[in-house]
């Protein structure tokens, strides 16, 4: 049966933007490219959702362990900040909770490790009933394999696998405006 092209398109006033897990040790172990690349397309992530009015959550991996999230990152105007110990965001009631109050019901996930956390998440958000998209540029693992495999998992599954800038113009549908003119500007 063939999904609607509706499902493969999000919707800013649907959306909700979780950065799960993008920590300074988990950080360490990344490749540096692959990390640097992930910096930089979640923070477009985060410009496009503060453009757009989009809820941001941000998630932490047994932070005592793993250290804060990465002060590389641009979170000015997140809605939440938790602090988890299961793998799934969806495993800890107060990530749930906040997630329920933002009235989304699409998520746009980006983070590490893709082949933990992420895909967990995304599988457990699924079986809620939530429409879920990966920025697959915005995820990483330590090892390309695990990346690569879990991305299809994912999309095997019913999540929407797709790049950061795919998603900006996505969310944009025009050109020329004002909000084209700084998002654009961080994709290039």
């Amino acid at each position: 049966m063939t999904r609607p092209i509706s499902d493969f398109r999000p919707a800013a006033a649907d959306l909700a933007l979780v950065v799960i897990d993008i920590q300074e040790k988990m950080a360490a172990a990344m490749p540096e490219k692959t990390l640097a690349q992930v910096v930089r397309n979640t923070n477009i992530l985060l410009a496009s959702a503060h453009e757009f009015e989009m809820p941001v959550l941000v998630t932490e991996q047994y932070r005592r362990g793993l250290g804060p999230t990465l002060p590389a990152l641009n979170l000015a105007g997140v809605n939440s900040l938790v602090e988890k110990m299961s793998f799934s965001c969806c495993g800890e009631p107060a990530f749930v909770e906040a997630l329920k109050t933002t009235g989304r019901r699409s998520a746009l996930l980006c983070g590490m490790e893709t082949h933990v956390c992420v895909l967990q998440t995304a599988l457990d958000l699924l079986e809620d009933g939530w429409q879920v998209f990966v920025a697959a540029d915005a995820v990483c693992s330590r090892s390309k394999l695990n990346w690569k495999l879990s991305l299809e998992t994912m999309r095997q599954a019913g999540v929407v696998i797709t790049p950061t800038e795919t998603i900006v113009f996505q969310l944009l549908g025009v050109a020329g405006d004002e909000r084209f003119k700084r998002l654009s500007r961080l994709v290039k």
